[in-house]
């Protein structure tokens, strides 16, 4: 099939990246600083760059990463730690301006295949243009997979009992229209997690009252929308390139202690966590709304900045539900305890769908490529999968920080393959590798979010030995990453 498509007209590149998001443009960024003379192409589904933050336009939407570390490492941020996704386009804008790399980028390319061929020793590729329907075809040695891990536009949107009976509106944050006017509504908002403590509080000084319903509560982080050491270096006129690395390494020290504790001493950490929202709450409130049930970090910490999600309900504007629903009626949501919940609008902030290779087909010397039974290598590269590195972030780090890494392993390995005169490198079970325990991509008691419990099923397996796992540990990653050894037997090279 692949010498087929190689028939028709083509644009051949020695890299194509797959996403125009912060992974991709950082990627595009290292191919050209690190690898002069490289061709590479940037093919982006939508009509322009930002990935999620140019798909996601709910109310508020903004980082739950702070921008000193989810902001590029070459890129110095001057802005408030945590960013709306309007201050985070610009910025990216910043970086293809600055470096000259829109004429890299394609946008509305949408890949739907994706084929490897052993004797040509390259990927083809076919894209439909989405606004002809056109395809087009594009040949590389290398493919770099910056789309990210879920279906951008489709949220998951559970079934319950009677939602057709209900006679206002149901919109899930993913899919959210910015035409959607809830002024002086009844707005019940499904979720606990991130994006509902984004929501709730952008919806309540407009809304008649938001109402935040979930099944079982999260762990919040509140604190300023500002960082007292980058505001005093400021103050001294310290280069901001400078205040950038002291406040990525400052914000990295701090993440790694509240994961270290969180493992070591997680009841004292959670009855810090709990405190830190009652002291905003108004005295007597029900905790139990705030008290999860889980070891904090096995799922996302939400930050809540300047406590906003909370001043919206001292004010009395919005307010926290814990039940199960049981159905939906004309007028609103039943939950298991009889309560019934009122609504003009009801938004479903209930997560995500996985997919992990951008529902593109894959196929390698024609074989289809099921993800789910290739073993990853180092959380970026897969048995069976030549010339492929994949990017996927940190859980409880910034996502920026392994794409930086990933972007220079890169570069590396494809410096290290034309020195040797190589065409072709794929990870491969070393005979002391091949009896280890495999297991899956993560292990549900380190991080047991619902979406990627939803679809572990798609996610390639883990070995028990650590070069065959996504360490999820950037302290780690940052020291390994630049002397992985590129001779290793695990790397199969032609």
């Amino acid at each position: 099939m692949a010498g087929a498509s190689e028939n028709r007209a083509s644009e051949h590149f020695d890299v194509l990246i797959v996403g125009a998001g912060i992974s991709g443009i950082g990627g595009a960024w290292h191919l050209r600083d690190q690898r002069h003379g490289t061709s590479f192409v940037v093919l982006e589904a939508e009509g322009s760059y930002g990935g999620t933050w140019l798909t996601h336009t709910f109310p508020g939407i903004r980082s739950d990463s702070d921008l000193y570390t989810f902001g590029y490492r070459f890129k110095p941020w001057v802005g408030p730690p945590i960013a709306t996704a309007a201050e985070i386009q610009s910025y990216l804008g910043e970086v293809i301006d600055e470096n000259d790399l829109g004429r890299h980028i394609r946008y509305g390319h949408r890949i739907t295949n994706a084929e490897w061929s052993s004797e040509a020793k390259r990927w083809t590729i076919t894209a439909v243009r989405t606004d002809t329907g056109d395809a087009r075809y594009f040949t590389a040695g290398f493919l770099w997979m910056c789309q990210g891990y879920y279906r951008h536009h489709q949220g998951y949107m559970p079934e319950w009992p009677g939602m057709s009976d209900f006679k206002g509106q149901i919109v899930h944050s993913e899919e959210w229209s910015e035409e959607l006017d809830y002024t002086g509504k009844r707005v019940v908002v499904i979720g606990s997690g991130a994006t509902a403590a984004t929501i709730v509080p952008a919806m309540a000084g407009t809304a008649a009252h938001v109402t935040m319903l979930q099944r079982s509560p999260t762990y919040f982080m509140p604190g300023l929308n500002a960082n007292e050491l980058v505001d005093k270096l400021r103050l001294l006129e310290v280069d901001d390139a400078i205040i950038h690395d002291i406040a990525r390494r400052e914000r990295n020290f701090a993440q790694a202690e509240i994961t270290r504790r969180s493992y070591e001493e997680p009841d004292l950490v959670a009855a810090e966590l709990i405190e830190g929202v009652r002291v905003l709450l108004p005295e007597g409130y029900d905790m139990r709304h705030f008290t999860p049930q889980y070891r904090p970090w096995r799922q996302r910490l939400a930050f809540v900045p300047d406590g906003d999600l909370f001043a919206g309900i001292c004010a009395g504007k919005a307010s926290v539900v814990t039940g199960e629903i049981d159905h939906f009626i004309a007028g609103g949501i039943v939950l298991k305890s009889g309560e019934t919940l009122e609504a003009d609008l009801i938004v479903a902030a209930t997560g995500f769908n996985l997919s992990p290779l951008g529902d593109i087909a894959f196929r390698i010397d024609g074989q289809p490529l099921d993800f789910s039974q290739t073993v990853t290598w180092r959380g970026m590269m897969f048995t069976g999968v030549p010339n492929m590195v994949w990017v996927f972030g940190y859980f409880r780090a910034s996502w920026t920080l392994r794409a930086d890494l990933v972007a220079d392993f890169v570069c590396r390995l494809l410096n290290h393959m034309d020195a040797k005169g190589l065409t072709s490198v794929v990870p491969a079970l070393r005979p002391e590798d091949v009896d280890m325990t495999l297991g899956p991509w993560i292990d549900a008691d380190n991080m047991n979010s619902g979406y990627l419990q939803r679809g572990m099923h798609l996610l390639p397996r883990a070995g028990s030995k650590h070069e065959w796992r996504h360490s999820q540990d950037y302290g780690t990653e940052k020291k390994e990453f630049p002397t992985i050894d590129l001779s290793d037997s695990a790397l199969v090279y032609r």
